[in-house]
């Protein structure tokens, strides 16, 4: 602390990172501002990435949500948290489009789709930031990785990116847009190369697009020490090479290396630099502290601000547990269970009651003890009336020992349903913990085969950082909740969940491969000259012996996968049964500067109430670039009571149909369009339109 205060005082450090102790901080701050010669008050910057002590699911998790709103009340809470220990910046929203689950940090992004993924991106800065930048207990939000790090090849973190103009212009640059256009204060440079030049020197991805083309004025900081590994990367000789990249290029701020503090000056007086470049980064800088309030109040106060862990924050963190888990499969209506029907449940696996271990990925502060475990919330909910018993039967989600297997089946066969609890402890996903099997870990298979025979209904409920491959255990099990890392009250939104006082309601933001092979797999590929059909897509088994070789009726698929996920992009069941139909256009055709109104009926022929998304997709069918074989263009969480019909419509506008072509300008082309409601991408409710 005396080296941080010397240095204040020279005025040598302008933010502080990674410093929690709301009384250190407000004596730093009182230093900066009071003792050092120009007194500019601090930036302290902190991952508060979902949520602070109390910890919402990873954000995978809030993007299967499907709704803003959660998501936005999700950030508000960690913002709010996170202030009462004097943070003002934080290093999220993360929204690159991930399309990889290998890549640990897919974890931490809103999933696949660019459009989800910008609508949720501009709920969580305005959550974090609220409607005043200098209001208390809001922060500073950071856009990050900017640009194209989903697309890290092999899914290895930090790996290189190459990624087409037009490729990165219409999928991976959208959600930044959309967070500049929701007034983010500062962006954060990927770790990654794009196209041979990395992103803390590349000039088209920050002065072209970010401040030529978008306007952004706040700044940009590059990642931990992402400047001086510009020379790792082989792009530079050495740290000075590194400063004069990153400056020219307008990374604004470095985060953690001192490439910048040990080169510039002499940069400058050699006249590589221009001393414009330093004042207009200065000035970047310097604006998001005057937004943040920081001059006229730069202290902390924490009585001012409602207590760690409230109500509200409590309920935040439930409704966005609650609306995050996916019903994947259920087959025979085994869920929701009824304790008026069991005696007795067993709960096994080395999930069932890890309140750590629930909370995910990137929760630095995120506090174990607040979290309500699966098994603590069950025997809350039911505990009374059925017979509840827990076996962990595995020490960790990796374990290959067998030894608890016996116990756990003796347990399963005298219960009258079985609820395993899978998937991958927090540390096996996050940065740096890509995977290339992304199967259940350990021998969690084997164990899920072991209490299959034992005839009880088995439900699985997978705590996990990403989607998994479950191609060898989705039919040893009768039902599938996947909750991802639902966060401190992921407990009691799993028990109500299993049990019926409410339905599953979240829809997949990623695609579910069958087998790792077919990654990348995502639903708004291309249709290539030869797309698959069940027809001609013939797997392995099913090729004569002997069979030769053809040019005529080949198909794109994979032998042994096909050419389908085991789990599309939107799916997700519910305890309600809905119906579609009745899909109709307000026009068949509609000019620039026009709208079209799409809309459908959605029936609910079940007998219990629950939210639907309900989901609108297009295609293009002809571009002057090849366009995705369906894109989603809008979503609607809506609540149909039993036996209720309601009609949901959507509106587009040319706009909405536009994209970049072969000129990267973005423009709507005249042309059919094809449009589909449903409650997944692969709906088969079909209209049609002409944009004249």
């Amino acid at each position: 602390l005396e080296v941080v205060t010397r240095q204040l005082r020279e005025g040598r450090i302008g933010s502080v990172l990674n410093q929690v102790n709301v009384d250190v901080l407000n004596e730093l701050q009182r230093v900066a501002v009071e003792e050092s010669r120009l007194g500019i008050p601090l930036l302290v910057g902190r991952d508060v990435i979902h949520g602070f002590k109390t910890v919402m699911p990873i954000p995978l998790g809030q993007a299967a949500s499907f709704n803003p709103d959660v998501v936005r009340d999700g950030a508000r809470v960690a913002a709010r948290e996170a202030a009462t220990a004097g943070i003002n910046w934080t290093f999220a929203p993360m929204i690159d489009v991930s399309r990889d689950p290998r890549w640990g940090r897919i974890a931490e992004s809103l999933g696949e789709d660019p459009y989800l993924a910008s609508m949720l991106a501009a709920a969580m800065v305005n959550g974090y930031q609220g409607d005043d930048l200098s209001a208390i207990g809001t922060i500073a939000a950071c856009a990050k990785h900017f640009a194209g790090y989903g697309e890290s090849e092999s899914g290895r973190d930090y790996a290189t990116t190459n990624i087409p103009e037009n490729e990165l212009r219409n999928v991976h640059l959208r959600p930044f847009k959309a967070a500049v256009d929701a007034g983010v204060a500062t962006l954060m440079a990927s770790f990654s190369d794009l196209d041979g030049i990395p992103a803390s020197a590349n000039e088209f991805l920050m002065r072209q697009v970010l401040r030529d083309e978008w306007k952004f004025d706040g700044f940009v900081v590059s990642d931990w020490d992402s400047i001086r590994q510009l020379s790792i990367h082989g792009l530079t000789a050495n740290d000075r090479e590194s400063a004069y990249e990153a400056a020219t290029a307008g990374v604004d701020m470095e985060m953690h290396g001192n490439a910048y503090s040990n080169n510039l000056e002499q940069l400058i007086t050699d006249g590589r630099v221009s001393i414009d470049i330093v004042d207009t980064a200065v000035a970047n800088i310097l604006r998001a502290k005057f937004r943040l309030g920081l001059f006229d109040h730069p202290y902390t106060h924490p009585e001012k601000l409602p207590a760690i862990g409230d109500d509200d924050a409590f309920d935040a963190a439930r409704q966005a547990a609650l609306q995050s888990v996916v019903l994947l499969k259920n087959d025979r209506q085994v869920l929701p269970l009824s304790a008026d029907g069991l005696e007795s449940v067993a709960l096994i696996g080395p999930l069932g009651d890890a309140p750590y271990e629930q909370l995910g990925t990137w929760i630095f502060d995120g506090d174990p003890e607040l979290s309500i475990t699966p098994m603590h919330a069950i025997h809350d909910l039911v505990g009374r009336d059925v017979d509840v018993r827990y076996v962990r039967a595995m020490e960790t989600s990796r374990s290959h020992s067998v030894d608890g297997f016996d116990e756990a089946v003796a347990v399963a066969r005298d219960s009258d349903a079985v609820v395993l609890f899978l998937g991958e402890e927090s540390i096996l996903s996050g940065e740096a913990h890509s995977r290339a099997d992304i199967s259940l870990p350990g021998a969690q298979a084997e164990l899920v085969k072991r209490i299959r025979s034992t005839g009880r209904p088995v439900i699985a409920v997978i705590q996990a950082g990403r989607p998994l491959t479950l191609s060898n255990i989705v039919d040893e099990v009768d039902a599938i909740l996947f909750a991802w890392h639902p966060g401190t009250m992921g407990g009691p939104a799993i028990a109500d969940l299993l049990f019926g006082l409410e339905s599953p309601s979240g829809k997949l933001p990623s695609t579910f491969p069958r087998m790792v092979g077919q990654v990348p797999i995502y639903y708004a590929q291309g249709n290539t000259g030869k797309p698959a059909t069940p027809e001609k897509a013939m797997l392995i088994d099913d090729i004569p012996v002997g069979a030769q070789q053809t040019s005529v009726g080949n198909v794109s698929y994979h032998l042994d996968a096909g050419f389908t996920p085991l789990f599309a992009f939107g799916h997700g069941l519910s305890y309600a049964d809905f119906r579609y139909d009745q899909i109709a256009v307000s026009s068949a055709e509609f000019e620039l500067g026009g709208t079209v109104t799409i809309s459908a009926d959605l029936s609910n022929d079940g007998d219990v109430a629950a939210d639907e998304v309900v989901q609108l997709y297009i295609r293009d069918l002809a571009g002057s670039v090849t366009r995705p074989i369906r894109e989603l263009k809008g979503f609607q969480r809506v609540r149909v009571e039993p036996g209720q019909t309601i009609r949901v419509e959507f509106q587009l506008e040319a706009d909405d149909l536009a994209f970049y072509g072969r000129d990267m300008t973005r423009a709507a082309e005249p042309g059919q369009f094809h449009a589909w409601i449903g409650g997944s991408s692969e709906a088969q409710l079909r209209t049609s339109f002409r944009l004249v």
